[in-house]
């Protein structure tokens, strides 16, 4: 951060934080926090807190130069463990320490009145007793809906070429997240599960659990406000170092099925829609869900993005449709749309309707 002596007019920054300046890098310690989430009587809220971190990104050019090194410094990052960290929320102060990794977590009991929206947090940062960072997040209290809806992220409503790592990458490099793009029509599904025998004032909520690591967060959540995607709460996975960036998008496949159990276990009393891809574990994950949870789940959709699984996931398909739930593995989100009325998840009529919400109020409420 810039510290600058008004009165002599000089920078009082040292040499070190003007040079990490100039790469849009910081070496003060900053806090991230994450969209965190609540049912009834229950909240939970992580984020990170970091030595050294990207400032946000503010241009969004189209240069290949701007997009690599702006990806590179995503992965620029040196977590901070051992902090105190302090959560407040209705007048009551919550405190956990960050791991390793930097990472913390709060979970701690509301008050009544329990109220339903998304509402501001404030988390401070400190070692030694001293305050070293401060922070705002937001928390979504979810209405109590019908359904919650549970997806994937690349190759499920991002294209991201998972299945082959050179494509994958130079997407990730030449590309940014208003240049990326969604399938064709999946916003229009989402945004009518959205809806789903509910209200737009009380939308069921979204659950985005990728492999995707942590440091693709801001990158993400700008992709989806630009395309309208449902606004929801990001489960990612671990953190990754800078040498690390080539493994981008891979393993933990094993934690996202961790993941999806606390949502379940979090919104006992809902019916879950899982949405995922053929490129990687999602049809396997989605059918053990299917085995531990058979009354909560009530349909399950594959992007079919990689031929050679086909059959396989086929399979796997059939599968979760003999223990009674239905599934549809598609190719086109219009398929996925007419299957979702089918099933009485969208009204015909919805089906028909245009985008519900502009693309600048997507953008300002992310």
């Amino acid at each position: 951060m810039q510290t600058i002596d008004h009165r002599s007019g000089t920078d009082n920054r040292s040499l070190r934080e003007r040079l990490l300046n100039f790469f849009r890098l910081t070496g003060q310690p900053t806090i991230k926090v994450y969209h965190g989430y609540g049912h009834e009587n229950k909240l939970t809220l992580f984020g990170h807190v970091f030595k050294l971190s990207p400032f946000p990104r503010k241009q969004y050019r189209q240069s290949f130069l701007r997009n690599t090194l702006a990806l590179l410094r995503l992965f620029m990052v040196k977590p901070y463990a051992g902090v105190e960290v302090q959560v407040e929320w209705k007048e009551k102060t919550f405190t956990t320490t960050t791991d390793k990794d930097g990472f913390f977590k709060f979970e701690w009991d509301d008050q009544q009145p329990f109220e339903r929206g998304w509402f501001p947090v404030k988390v401070n940062a400190f070692l030694g007793g001293g305050l070293i960072a401060t922070s705002t997040g937001r928390v979504h209290i979810a209405h109590t809906t019908q359904y919650i809806i549970i997806s994937d992220i690349d190759d499920t409503f991002l294209i991201s070429h998972s299945a082959n790592m050179r494509k994958r990458l130079l997407v990730l490099f030449t590309q940014n997240a208003r240049t990326r793009q969604p399938f064709e029509g999946v916003v229009r599904h989402y945004q009518l599960l959205a809806k789903s025998n509910t209200t737009d004032d009380a939308p069921n909520p979204f659950f985005y659990v990728s492999s995707s690591e942590w440091n693709l967060y801001e990158y993400i959540l700008e992709f989806a406000a630009v395309n309208r995607v449902p606004r929801g709460i990001f489960l990612l996975s671990q953190l990754k170092q800078f040498s690390q960036l080539l493994k981008t998008g891979q393993n933990h496949h094993g934690t996202k099925f961790t993941r999806i159990v606390r949502i379940l276990q979090a919104f006992p009393n809902q019916r879950v829609i899982l949405l995922g891809d053929s490129s990687q574990q999602d049809p396997y994950i989605y059918e053990s869900i299917v085995k531990h949870y058979p009354e909560q789940i009530h349909a399950v959709y594959i992007r079919d993005v990689f031929e050679r699984n086909y059959e396989k996931v086929r399979e796997v398909l059939n599968r979760i449709e003999a223990a009674g739930v239905p599934c549809l593995l598609f190719k086109h989100s219009k398929d996925a749309i007419l299957h979702s009325v089918k099933i009485g998840l969208i009204a015909a009529g919805d089906a028909e309707q245009k985008l519900s919400v502009p693309k600048e109020e997507a953008i300002k409420m992310a």
